[in-house]
């Protein structure tokens, strides 16, 4: 059987720390780890159109916004490899389709199940929803933790980052964005 070379990495790492990768504590690490990382990762093997599937409802009248908020988000920070997370606040104006509600949760889980910074991770959830549904608007609002700056350089460890993305009538129209930011922190 071959080594699976994500584990013969890890092993490296852990010599390269200076830990022995054979002692009792770190004999089953490498493959751990190994899986940990296939499995923080697997939104680089899911197709977001495969994910949405049939759940997209077409020919519904309803046309107030429809939100789903306190998403959780856990991922990975492309800068440091370390963990960010938080929540996820999601809301569109719908133009005759709807789209199944675990599907926006699993949009997120898609994307952020990558090697990630917020900024983008919060505008691919936006364009994807605005793309598959064509709605009359999209908002995304994600508010994230990032261990890359709180266990190392600055150590701050109360500090949060928020991101938006607005289009359509919540970029456009100034009492949509603020009927949707109202609604997110109640």
């Amino acid at each position: 059987m071959m080594p699976d070379p994500m584990e013969e990495l890890v092993r490296s790492i852990l010599h390269e720390i200076g830990e022995d990768s054979d002692r009792e504590g770190l004999l089953k690490t490498p493959g751990r780890v190994a899986r940990s990382m296939r499995f923080l990762t697997k939104g680089y093997e899911e197709d977001v159109g495969a994910v949405i599937n049939d759940a997209i409802f077409e020919g519904e009248n309803y046309d107030e916004m429809v939100l789903v908020k306190d998403i959780e988000f856990y991922s990975l920070c492309e800068h440091h490899l370390l963990p960010f997370f938080g929540q996820c606040h999601i809301a569109y104006l719908p133009d005759r389709k709807i789209v199944g509600l675990s599907k926006i949760a699993r949009i997120v889980e898609v994307f952020a199940r990558r090697l990630q910074v917020q900024e983008r991770l919060t505008t691919q959830i936006a364009h994807t929803l605005d793309h598959h549904l064509k709605p009359k608007g999209v908002a995304v609002v994600m508010e994230g933790e990032h261990l890359c700056m709180m266990m190392r350089g600055v150590e701050k460890q109360h500090s949060k980052m928020s991101t938006s993305a607005m289009l359509g009538m919540f970029r456009e129209d100034r009492g949509t964005r603020m009927e949707f930011l109202e609604l997110i922190r109640r």
